[in-house]
């Protein structure tokens, strides 16, 4: 049986879908296995993985990743995606957004190192619009590019979006009822063709909506019309995500988190005590900016609460052992 390098391009819970990176077999997918909990993939990840049989494979080792983005509570983690270069934050007007939702997404980008884009959908509806805006103020004081649209009414917010997604491998993220499923087959517009045969082989039949799937980004025309389609040299790809209700962030130290928080960085070091929680001790200047304007207080109340749960997981861990 041969052995080949692949691109793991689904998976739910640990059954997984790859494909070949070799360009004469490019488009053949395999069914892959991983050996116990060893190489546990996620989607995005470069396998080397020997053939057991038709379109069957095991994993046998897992590339270095650029980056993994990913969840976790005290007891467990979820990999959402790796190896990618940017993840879009969708969002709409109606039904309201979660702030604490979308402040746990961009602080997993930040540790992970993934530029963070938030796209704001369903922008033609006037009467939810200023409310929206309002609370994506602080984000693009600190500099996250935010993408108005309407997925449904507006192609050419669709087109504008695209033009950032180009020669880049991008994972949606969001939770359910906010357009993310329209605006990835506005993207990609055999997504649902892609979406049939990946569940087909997985054999998830009606779990297609938790698993995680990459999808390529369609060739433009005159610009990506016979480039090489290996991992690195194609038009671009998205990689969807489940819709989720939360999302945990456990597995990050106290002091991960204070440089997630982009606002933070000037001013770490410079509270009286080193230990400070930015609640209410005397001579924290993180406050000090909320008196003035300059941080949003929501932010450092997500800053505590995330605190909160890194400690109580440690606790938990330590028990455990």
């Amino acid at each position: 049986m041969k052995s080949f390098k692949a691109l793991l391009v689904a998976s739910y819970g640990r059954h997984y879908l790859a494909r070949s990176i070799d360009q004469a077999d490019a488009s053949r997918l395999y069914q892959v296995t991983s050996r116990g909990k060893q190489h546990l993939g996620a989607v995005g990840d470069i396998l080397e993985v020997n053939e057991t049989g038709p379109e069957q494979a095991v994993i046998e080792s897992i590339s270095p990743r650029k980056n993994l983005l990913y969840r976790s509570d005290a007891y467990k983690s979820k990999s959402i995606a790796s190896n990618v270069d940017q993840i879009l934050i969708v969002l709409a007007t109606e039904p309201g957004f979660s702030p604490d939702l979308l402040g746990r997404a961009v602080i997993a980008a930040e540790t992970a190192g993934i530029t963070a884009r938030i796209i704001l959908n369903k922008c033609d509806l006037p009467t939810k619009l200023p409310a929206a805006r309002k609370m994506l103020e602080p984000y693009i004081a600190m500099g996250y590019p935010v993408h108005e649209m309407s997925v449904k009414h507006d192609p050419r917010s669709v087109e504008a979006l695209a033009q950032h997604l180009y020669g880049k491998v991008s994972v949606l993220v969001g939770q359910s009822g906010m357009g993310k499923s329209s605006l990835l087959n506005a993207l990609i517009p055999d997504a649902v063709a892609q979406t049939q045969e990946h569940s087909k082989k997985l054999d998830s039949g009606k779990h297609t909506t938790t698993a995680c799937r990459y999808y390529d980004l369609p060739a433009r025309e005159g610009v990506d019309r016979g480039v090489n389609r290996g991992v690195n040299s194609f038009a671009g790809a998205l990689i969807d995500s489940p819709g989720f209700q939360e999302f945990g962030l456990a597995h990050l130290s106290e002091s991960e988190l204070q440089h997630a928080f982009v606002e933070f960085r000037p001013l770490l070091g410079q509270c009286k005590f080193h230990n400070c929680s930015h609640g209410e001790e005397p001579g924290c200047v993180v406050q000090e900016a909320v008196a003035q304007g300059t941080i949003s207080a929501q932010r450092v109340e997500l800053f505590r609460q995330l605190r909160h749960e890194s400690h109580n997981a440690d606790a938990i861990q330590a028990r455990l052992k």
